[in-house]
């Protein structure tokens, strides 16, 4: 007797649960053949607040977390990356339109490239912090702190490698993430969903949404509690627009970049996410 096979329902990532879309519309995703993939949830003005709000309420204790701690909790996400690699690899095959060699290939360097970011974690302040010299009985230390809330559109000419750049670097500077995951190859994001929600990552740490970029990017860009936005997967005439939008609270806007995911990044990747706060303290006698 043959078996009626049981499908995903794909839903949104949000504060550590998987709601459906407060909407309740999905959207089609299809291969590049036009054969159907899947129904994932379509994110509406509603989801993206609510991952703004789980990301906001996250920040304190991730920011406050020791560097080394977050970059054991990420080297941890790599591990379950690696033990989900044929699923990942089907999902970037599909949603880049590769054969599976070249899919397994970015895959490996996606793996490869959230450990590299782990491993960036407990060296950032050595790196970037020191201590100045001043006139007068003071010492002065600058120290790099992460921006807060930032909201990343995820590139769409790579489904997976190209988001794991952008949120390596802005989990391992201690910030928390609201995710747009690329529009017509969300799988890959939705099974790093599954993983982080497996993995020793707090719940609203990293908030995942799935749907339309024109609909959701605008409330992203315009939300007050958003501190910084990546536009990496937003199409150039709109660009303008949506950082016109993010100047009513003065949040940090990053142009997106033409580059090649498989390049190893710069430490500007994860220097743009951070401010640096300087402290005076009075040399005691």
């Amino acid at each position: 007797m043959s078996r009626v096979e049981i499908r995903k329902t794909y839903k949104l990532f949000i504060g550590g649960a998987f709601p459906r879309s407060e909407s309740g519309r999905s959207y089609e995703v299809v291969d590049s053949e036009g054969n159907f993939v899947a129904n994932p949830a379509m994110a509406s003005r509603k989801d993206a607040r609510d991952a703004v709000v789980a990301a906001r309420s996250a920040f304190p204790n991730w920011s406050a977390a020791t560097a080394f701690n977050r970059s054991q909790i990420l080297y941890r996400v790599a591990e379950l990356m690696e033990s989900r690699r044929e699923e990942f690899t089907n999902g970037v095959s599909l949603g880049d339109s590769i054969g599976k060699g070249r899919a397994g290939k970015i895959v490996d360097a996606a793996i490869d490239r959230w450990v590299w970011y782990a491993g960036w974690s407990d060296k950032l302040g050595s790196i970037l912090g020191a201590t100045n010299p001043v006139a007068g009985p003071y010492y002065n230390f600058s120290i790099p702190e992460p921006v807060g809330v930032v909201a990343l559109i995820a590139p769409q000419d790579s489904s997976l490698l190209g988001l794991i750049d952008l949120l390596g670097a802005a989990l391992t500077t201690g910030n928390t993430v609201v995710v747009l995951a690329n529009e017509t190859a969300p799988l890959p994001a939705i099974t790093l969903s599954e993983v982080l929600a497996t993995s020793d990552v707090p719940a609203g740490v990293v908030n995942i949404l799935t749907g339309r970029t024109k609909e959701v990017a605008p409330w992203l860009a315009s939300h007050m509690d958003v501190d910084a936005i990546n536009l990496a997967g937003v199409a150039a005439e709109d660009v303008q627009k949506l950082a016109g939008e993010a100047t009513d609270n003065l949040k940090r806007v990053i142009a997106p970049k033409s580059r090649d995911w498989l390049q190893t990044p710069t430490i500007e990747a994860m220097t743009s996410l951070l401010e640096i706060k300087t402290v005076w303290h009075p040399i005691g006698i």
